[in-house]
């Protein structure tokens, strides 16, 4: 993250005050994982990385902390990135299968041929991402297709609720694209599900049938979740991601 970085957003936002865009730029950098959980934000290096000075830096770190995505530690002095953990994992998947699954059983009823199409066509390339452990890949195509399935369901209650916990969500998922970037996860029992999780979504909502689409969603949240905890270090899946 550079001074470079920022004024990319500067330039897109030419009205917006540097403190929301820093915000912005230090949200989308901790939700893509560019920024290792749990890692402490320092307020000078950031400011002298970015070519501005504190105050902006300071105000941004502040917002961040009233959403939930920086923390602040007892004992410790210093704002902090949010950290990842099983447990927590556990419990949003918990809430995100009860969402997506209604939204694919939904989908499968209200979904019209464009919408459809369009899933099919993410659905294969995540499978050819995943064979070919391409990261970019795999981002460029994993939320894309959950998201349309969501927007695609025709209930705006299903919509609302999905957007709270989105940027949360994207940060697990995330984790997720990184351990199946790595070969050592060859030997995880879950990987060769991954790759055709899509496909049998995306099958079940073309054929119209809505308990298939809905079955079909549950397993894959679940096989998701299940790769994960095995990823890595199976006490805590995410300590790579924090010391990279």
């Amino acid at each position: 993250m550079d001074k470079f970085e920022l004024k990319r957003y500067m330039d897109s936002k030419p009205d917006a005050k540097l403190r929301d865009l820093v915000m912005e730029l230090l949200y989308d950098e901790i939700v893509g994982l560019k920024i290792a959980p749990g890692s402490k934000l320092n307020v000078n290096q950031l400011a002298s990385s970015l070519g501005i000075s504190r105050t902006p830096v300071a105000e941004a770190i502040t917002r961040l902390s009233e959403i939930g995505f920086v923390v602040s530690h007892p004992g410790q002095s210093g704002s902090f990135v949010l950290d990842l953990n099983l447990r927590d994992m556990i419990n949003l998947y918990q809430v995100r299968n009860a969402i997506e699954s209604e939204a694919a059983a939904l989908c499968a009823h209200n979904a019209d041929e464009k919408v459809v199409h369009e899933l099919t066509i993410l659905a294969e390339a995540f499978k050819e991402s995943v064979v070919k452990r391409d990261i970019r890949g795999l981002k460029d195509t994993d939320m894309p297709f959950h998201r349309l399935i969501v927007d695609s369901c025709g209930n705006p209650y299903i919509v609302q609720t999905y957007e709270q916990i989105l940027p949360k969500l994207i940060m697990y998922q995330s984790s997720m694209m990184e351990f199946v970037g790595q070969l050592g996860n060859e030997s995880n029992p879950w990987l060769p599900s991954v790759k055709f999780n899509h496909i049998s979504v995306a099958a079940a909502i073309r054929m119209r049938m809505p308990d298939l689409a809905r079955a079909s969603m549950s397993e894959h949240v679940a096989t998701s979740l299940s790769f994960t905890s095995l990823s890595g270090d199976t006490n805590d899946p995410f300590s790579a991601l924090r010391n990279r």
